[in-house]
């Protein structure tokens, strides 16, 4: 694998790869193999998103698809703003059992005495929905997967380059990948369109950013948990 992939494809794989360890040890814990408190888990969160942070740090000379500078253009700016208010309607409406995966266990920090350990949480939910998450996602989702499914060569294919193939192929796993998959899905078309219209990495990361920050301040405005 080449450093052009393995830059964008690592980080992606060390965030869902803490996901199966909290599942996994969730799992444990459950069947009493385990006898430590399912709440204890929530603090592998900040250990997830300092872990996945610190490489997308290291590997960041290898992002030359994000320009900050493409967000000067406003327009876009604006309706990269648009796009993701659009995506956290969705994400609070389309909650029912017929779209949504399995029951999320959610991310719970009340269920951590009041103390600096709470806030801890709450302030690494945040920053990693807001900052590191979209990064993240972003690379993987809209830079890395779309161009690789046109050409296994992806830094020969311009970004924003449509394929009705790579299009469906990441709206639809881009929506598998969360607990509430119509959302996603739909989340997933919304950011293609994005990118097609923007030909803009830093657009999409600016628009996943504003959902997740807009999905995080209803979360903890009013208590429902499972969104997260």
């Amino acid at each position: 694998m080449c450093n052009h992939s393995l830059a964008r494809i690592l980080p992606f794989a060390l965030y869902m790869g803490f996901i199966a360890i909290e599942q996994g040890l969730r799992w444990l814990c459950e069947q009493e193999f385990l006898s430590m408190a399912t709440s204890s888990l929530l603090f592998l969160y900040p250990v997830k998103v300092g872990i996945v942070g610190l490489s997308l740090l290291l590997l960041a000379r290898h992002y030359d698809e994000i320009r900050l500078a493409d967000l000067r253009h406003w327009r876009h700016s604006l309706l990269s703003l648009l796009t993701g208010l659009v995506i956290f309607a969705f994400w609070i409406q389309l909650d029912q059992g017929f779209a949504t995966l399995g029951d999320p266990a959610g991310f719970n920090p009340l269920q951590v005495p009041q103390n600096a350990g709470r806030n801890l949480l709450i302030l690494s939910r945040l920053a990693g929905a807001v900052l590191v998450v979209p990064l993240m996602e972003e690379l993987f989702w809209r830079s890395f997967l779309p161009r690789y499914l046109i050409d296994p060569h992806f830094k020969q294919v311009a970004i924003g380059r449509f394929s009705l193939y790579s299009f469906v192929t990441t709206s639809l796993l881009f929506g598998l990948e969360h607990h509430h998959y119509l959302a996603g899905i739909l989340a997933g078309v919304l950011f293609n369109l994005l990118l097609y219209r923007s030909r803009s990495i830093a657009q999409c990361i600016l628009s996943h950013a504003v959902a997740n920050l807009a999905l995080g301040l209803y979360v903890l405005r009013s208590g429902q948990w499972h969104f997260w």
